[in-house]
């Protein structure tokens, strides 16, 4: 009944649709159950993380009691556990409780307690690690930080100390040799070799050892040995019968089986024995009659001449000749007609040391290839000389018109009257004129340019064989035969030049090109270039000349010829043909007489390349085209005055004052060559008219500076004085002034001088290099340092100053703190070359020839660097290196004066007297102004009037190879 029931609102429900009023009823019904539950709103805690410290059921008290599903399972202690590849000893449930339950339980034992420290274990390892715990761990580990910084000093100071006494107690091999491996660097080459030989330690029986001893073994010890080795099984029965030892024979050893060849003894046949001892000794017999040391009956030397026959020549690889030899003769099979295939095959043979082999195959290559000529060749070639020469007859009558073949014969004749029989017969004109005589050669020459008209050596052979008139006539008729060579022409003009008839130089010259020009011959520039540096070369100066007039401005737009030119000067000079090179300036100074830059190179290629007179000759065309340039009037007196005419240096300066009344150059010019002269008060009143006339902080300066080295210091105290008021921000004036206060020994008003300098001049470091060195001179070392920080911080990347502070402290004994200063300063000027060639004798030795490899990677033509590396070889004995690494620097950088100074001082030690006089001719012709070592001697106030040469030698002298 209640299913009925329940049965019918199902059936209401499915008829409502239909219509009637059940639809009105029902439906909202279903709605009124159905809403609340769509409208419910979701919990926001619902699928989220739970809160930190957040303990389920603790708010309606639902705690203290422990549900199987927080334990697991009920499991007896042997149930295997879930994991099936669990190790041994943790395979049973009881055994993992068992291991917990140990890892759990602390060992709180006395005997691991600690006063300080207490348990060894954690007391609270079991407890949860927190955040809190996390921030304690973290405040406790700065704090052990804190104080580890604290002593981080004391012990790293005592570890230093400890490192150091432990050293001095147990020195390293290599320190406990350092002395003495210094020490031979003063060993000279006699004491080297008065070093005895080391002996031989052994005792004598290891000297001498002596040799095995072998005793042959007689027959009869290994037949008692043998009976003594037997195992008896059994009891004889003899033994039973007759009691004990008694035998049936008396007398003991009389035996049916005499001797030890009893039937139970081992089968030892000694007859065997002997026939294998003699077998064996046959063999060691034929083996040393096979040798060739011992009695033999092979010819020694024979024997050792086959041998060296045998020996390949060639080194490489056999497998390598095979595959070539396979790989030749397959070519030689598919195309037999191929001459080099021949060729190479019997090369390689050759190569391989098979002559013959080769000489067959070459001969099998002139019959397959009858017409290549490399064939027959190589076939002379490797025939020896009877046969060469029946081959190279052969090879005529296939190929009569062969040059090549012809003078191979005409080679193969040892007699000379053969060789001529050869040559005249087919006419090589060229190669049998070479075996004439002069006469002879010009009669056969006369008949060779009828036969060759056209070949231009005959003609020119000729021509140098006839008089001047005849060859005049030659030259003639070769022009008419060949009118398209430049060669003829030429040697026509320096026939001319040769017999003193140098005005037809230039016509015939002018004529060739015309000429040659009509003929429609392209005038190349470059060959005619080249043809008078060979006529320079030759002696031929006018026909250079010539051909420099004619063709320098073939081809050469108007705007690029000054460019161009000085270019081909320079080519000219290269190759050593000085005359073309002078033609050519000569001819640029006729287009361009007013442009200053090629007077000056002219200039200096008479000054480099030519004579004191003739680079006076172009100086006075040149001031004369060019008046308002000062350094053309200064080169001008300046040769005057090195030859000792110093009138004539006072006139060109005097007239140069005309061209440029006012010129700071000309004015210093004229006191210095009167100063050099000891002319002093002519020079003060020239300073004086300078100062009223034309003022400028450098004519101040060398007024002061002539005061100075006169030691008149108060006339040149008061000049500064009056200067610094007008040109207060010229360092130079500042320096003097401290370096004249400096030398009074007032040490107060040069450090008053030098900051003063240094308010004015932030950015002058030699300023702030003094007054360091005047602190650290006092003795003020932490002055001098604070200064050249401060340096820096103005100056942040001038490695003068990170120099100097590098050298401060090394001078102080703190070489950590140099290295340290020095690696920041690479950081801070990565392509300073004084620092990088300081960097590289910082580092003990070693490490040296690494640092100069990272010095040329960073400043490759740095002459610094190149100095380095040049003094880093020095310092190994590398004598060749050294002096090639010293040319290179003063290649790259002449004006180096320190490079030099070492160059010299290098020569001095281990070259001759050609070489240090070469290097100093060089050094005066430079006139270096420049250097660390350099300028400090040469602006030194007492070798004001040393010249160069001098100062050379004085700085070469300060100079202490210790590095």
């Amino acid at each position: 009944m209640a299913s009925a029931a329940a049965k019918q609102p199902a059936k209401a429900a499915t008829k409502a649709p239909a219509g009637g009023p059940g639809a009105a009823v029902v439906v909202p019904a279903v709605m009124s159950l159905t809403s609340p539950l769509m409208g419910r709103k979701k919990k926001p805690f619902l699928g989220m993380a739970a809160p930190l410290g957040y303990v389920p059921g603790l708010g309606r008290g639902a705690t203290g009691f422990t549900t199987r599903s927080d334990i697991g399972p009920a499991r007896d202690a042997n149930d295997p556990v879930d994991d099936r590849h669990a190790p041994p000893g943790k395979r049973t449930v009881g055994d993992q409780m068992k291991k917990t339950q140990e890892e759990d339980d602390e060992d709180l034992n006395d005997t691991n307690y600690d006063e300080f420290n207490g348990y060894a274990g954690s007391l609270f390892s079991s407890g949860p690690y927190e955040k809190d715990d996390e921030e304690a761990d973290a405040i406790y580990c700065a704090l052990d930080k804190r104080m580890d910084e604290r002593r981080k000093e004391r012990r790293e100071l005592r570890e230093k100390e400890e490192i150091e006494k432990y050293r001095m107690e147990r020195p390293k091999i290599q320190q406990q040799f350092s002395d003495l491996k210094r020490k031979l660097a003063e060993v000279t080459e006699d004491e080297w070799l008065s070093i005895p030989d080391v002996g031989d330690a052994r005792n004598k029986r290891q000297r001498n050892p002596r040799h095995e001893k072998l005793t042959p073994v007689p027959d009869s010890f290994f037949a008692k040995h043998l009976q003594t080795g037997e195992n008896h099984t059994s009891v004889d029965p003899l033994q039973g019968q007759f009691g004990g030892l008694n035998t049936p024979y008396p007398g003991g050893l009389n035996t049916p089986y005499p001797g030890g060849m009893t039937p139970d003894a081992g089968e030892l046949d000694m007859r065997k024995i002997g026939q294998a001892r003699n077998t064996l000794m046959d063999m060691r017999l034929s083996q040393v009659s096979d040798s060739v040391s011992g009695q033999t009956v092979v010819d020694p030397k024979g024997y050792l001449t086959d041998l060296n026959s045998m020996i390949p020549t060639y080194g490489g690889d056999i497998s390598d000749i095979k595959k070539a030899r396979l790989l030749l003769k397959s070519v030689r099979e598919t195309n037999p007609h191929h001459p080099p295939a021949w060729i190479a095959s019997a090369r390689l043979e050759e190569v391989t040391g098979k002559l013959q082999v080769a000489r067959n195959l070459i001969m099998k290559g002139t019959e397959m290839c009858v017409k290549s000529e490399d064939v027959w060749l190589e076939a002379a070639r490797l025939q020896p000389g009877d046969t060469a020469k029946a081959v190279v007859a052969q090879a005529v009558r296939h190929l009569p018109q062969s040059v090549r073949i012809y003078i191979r014969a005409a080679e193969l004749e040892t007699d000379i009257r053969a060789k001529k029989r050869v040559l005249r017969k087919v006419r090589l004109w060229k190669a049998a004129v070479e075996l004439e005589e002069p006469e002879d050669a010009r009669i056969m020459l006369s008949r060779a340019v009828e036969c060759c008209p056209t070949s231009v050596e005959l003609w020119l052979a000729l021509a140098r064989l006839e008089t001047y008139e005849n060859a005049r006539r030659v030259l003639n008729k070769a022009r008419e035969n060949i009118p398209t060579d430049r060669h003829i022409w030429i040697t026509a003009a320096k026939l001319e030049e040769a017999n003193n008839n140098t005005q037809m130089v230039e016509k015939i010259i002018d004529r060739a090109i015309t000429s040659l020009r009509a003929n429609g011959v392209e005038i190349n520039r470059e060959q005619w270039i080249q043809d008078s540096e060979e006529c320079d070369k030759a002696g031929s100066v006018a026909t250079c000349q010539a051909v420099i007039r004619a063709v320098i401005g073939i081809g050469i737009e108007e705007e690029d010829c000054k460019h161009t030119w000085m270019e081909d000067a320079d080519s000219c000079v290269s190759h050593g043909a000085l005359e073309c090179a002078r033609a050519i300036y000569a001819h640029a100074l006729q287009v361009f007489p007013s442009k200053k830059s090629v007077w000056l190179r002219a200039a200096y290629f008479e000054k480099n390349h030519g004579t004191r007179e003739s680079l006076e000759a172009l100086l006075q065309r040149a001031v004369a085209h060019c008046p308002k340039a000062e350094v053309l009037w200064l080169m001008g007196a300046k040769s005057k005055w090195l030859a000792g005419d110093v009138p004539a240096a006072r006139s060109i300066l005097a007239l140069a004052f005309q061209a440029n009344p006012n010129s700071e150059e000309i004015w210093l010019a004229a006191v210095k060559l009167e100063s050099e002269n000891n002319e002093y008060e002519r020079a003060r009143r020239l300073l004086a008219k300078a100062r009223s006339s034309a003022p400028t902080a450098r004519v101040f300066m060398k007024s002061v500076k002539l005061e100075w080295v006169l030691g008149n210091i108060d006339a040149a105290q008061d000049l500064c004085t009056e200067a610094l008021k007008h040109y207060e921000d010229f360092p130079k004036l500042w320096m003097m002034r401290g370096q004249i206060e400096e030398q009074t020994e007032n040490i107060d008003r040069a450090r008053e001088a030098y900051n003063q300098g240094l308010k004015k001049c932030p950015h002058s470091f030699p300023l702030w290099l003094l007054l360091s060195r005047l602190e650290e001179k006092v003795g003020q070392l932490t002055r001098a340092r604070a200064i050249l920080e401060k340096a820096r911080l103005k100056n942040p990347q001038s490695p003068e100053i990170w120099l100097e502070s590098v050298r401060l402290e090394y001078r102080a004994g703190l070489k950590n703190i140099s290295n340290t200063l020095m690696a920041k300063a690479l950081q801070e000027c990565p392509n300073s070359g004084i620092l990088w060639s300081e960097a590289v004798f910082l580092e003990a030795r070693p490490q040296r020839k690494t640092k100069s490899v990272d010095a040329l990677k960073k400043c490759e033509h740095d002459p610094h660097v190149l100095l380095a590396v040049a003094k880093l070889f020095w310092s190994e004995r590398k004598i060749t290196k050294a002096r090639e690494w010293f040319l290179r620097t003063v290649k790259i950088e002449p004006d180096l004066g320190d490079a030099w100074a070492f160059f010299y001082k290098f020569e001095l030690q281990h070259g001759t007297e050609e070489q240090q006089y070469e290097v100093k001719k060089r050094c005066e012709n430079t006139e270096p102004r420049h250097g660390e070592l350099w300028c400090a001697d040469s602006k030194h106030i007492l070798n004001w009037q040393k010249n160069i040469g001098e100062i050379l030698v004085l700085v070469a002298s300060k100079i202490k190879n210790t590095f």
